[in-house]
């Protein structure tokens, strides 16, 4: 299984993620939306699962839940948009990956046993951070992740 990870696009959906994402089996977005129309496009991809980020407000946004529990095949994966803003111990929890977005620095980073996923910012460049994307990959009992750097 794959699954695409994509976080920070503000209201900013380039061709580059939408390319990237193609062949995903399920895309996950970690926040930062800003508008209806990026989740739109991202589920004429695939099946999208979202969570409300910081600047995603109004109505549109409402329906989206701060943090979701997805589970994958054995895999359980817990999304929030600011991993400051946890309230649970993942490894405890029996969570295996935690997605988050917010600081738009991308990060692939096993602790206590819970891969720490943030793909950093889809959408406009801040400050002298890449664009960038990510994906995991699901086989079996085997998970891996992987962060790429988008074109501008």
């Amino acid at each position: 299984m794959r699954i695409g990870v994509i976080s920070d696009t503000h209201d900013l959906l380039r061709s580059t993620a939408k390319d990237f994402l193609r062949g995903s089996d399920l895309i996950i977005h970690a926040g930062d939306i800003c508008g209806t129309a990026v989740l739109e496009e991202l589920s004429r991809i695939a099946p999208v699962a979202a969570v409300r980020g910081n600047n995603d407000r109004g109505e549109w946004a409402a329906g989206l839940p701060e943090t979701r529990l997805e589970q994958v095949g054995s895999h359980r994966i817990y999304v929030i948009h600011d991993l400051a803003r946890i309230g649970l111990d993942p490894a405890a929890s029996g969570v295996g990956v935690v997605i988050s977005g917010h600081s738009h620095r991308p990060l692939a980073k096993a602790r206590d046993g819970v891969l720490y996923l943030n793909p950093g910012s889809a959408g406009r460049r801040r400050f002298k951070l890449p664009i960038s994307i990510a994906e995991i990959i699901i086989e079996g009992d085997r998970i891996e992740a992987r962060l790429v750097e988008l074109a501008a």
